[in-house]
């Protein structure tokens, strides 16, 4: 493979990933404007000197260069807020170093051990360690009422039982977006988990978004099939997203990251 074909087709495997390193990047951060900032940086810095990614896959390397850009930051959250991201702030502090990115790579980017170690520059074990630190330490410290927008029946049970072997108490399970915001004003919860698309083809995000109109703000979590539609840049987007097919520790990093760490916006359908 020549220089140029070789650089063509890193190319290619970096556009593949911006979705995904937007959504780690947005998560990691608490903010979408400060996530794209470090994600944006880190493709500039690929651009400036493709060294950086020598010794690891494409990939790995992007991560990589993204957590050591935002790490020499200072590992900077959002501040200043108020309400439930300043809170979540406070849980942020009594967080084990390290363990709730090691966590986010692990669990909703699908990271391998020995991957995360190279991404956040630890060893293999203590990447492991990390991982088992941040689920103790978040169900230690969270929990909650979580409702369910989800028109699958045996999707939606599912959920209910993982989230509910979590010690959350789930207020309900809504197959459109008429009974979605029903259930959420007859019994508030302090997270929303939703299907994007739903029984009566009306919109997950609509539902969502009167909901918090009505409610206010608290953390969401979507899951899709097609997450970089969401994940495009040209609107607000989710902090919290899940990918179908989706395994439980996903649903359980989610839902234990988004009562631990809430960074919530309206979206615009």
């Amino acid at each position: 493979m020549n220089d140029a074909t070789q650089k063509t087709s890193i190319s290619d495997e970096l556009g593949a990933n911006i979705p995904y390193l937007r959504r780690f990047a947005r998560a990691m951060t608490g903010s979408q404007t400060s996530g794209d900032t470090f994600a944006a940086a880190a493709l500039e810095a690929i651009l400036v000197d493709r060294s950086v990614l020598d010794g690891v896959d494409t990939k790995t390397g992007l991560f990589r260069v993204l957590y050591g850009i935002w790490a020499s930051a200072g590992a900077p959250v959002e501040e200043g807020e108020s309400g439930p991201r300043a809170k979540a702030q406070r849980h942020l502090s009594s967080l084990t170093n390290n363990s709730r990115e090691a966590l986010l790579l692990h669990t909703i980017e699908g990271f391998s051990y020995g991957e995360i170690a190279k991404i956040i520059g630890v060893d293999e074990d203590e990447a492991d360690e990390l991982i088992q630190i941040a689920h103790r330490e978040m169900a230690d410290s969270t929990s909650g009422s979580v409702m369910i927008i989800e028109d699958e029946a045996i999707i939606a049970m599912d959920i209910e039982s993982i989230v509910a072997e979590m010690g959350h108490r789930v207020t309900g399970i809504a197959r459109t977006r008429d009974e979605a915001v029903k259930l959420g004003k007859a019994d508030v919860p302090d997270l929303i988990l939703a299907d994007i698309q739903l029984a009566d083809n009306s919109s997950g995000i609509d539902a969502v978004n009167d909901l918090l109109n009505e409610l206010g703000m608290r953390p969401v979590i979507f899951i899709t099939a097609f997450p970089e539609r969401l994940l495009t840049g040209d609107k607000p987007e989710p902090a919290f997203l899940i990918s179908k097919p989706y395994s439980v520790d996903q649903v359980v990093s989610a839902v234990s990251q988004a009562m631990f760490f809430s960074s919530t916006e309206t979206l615009n359908a």
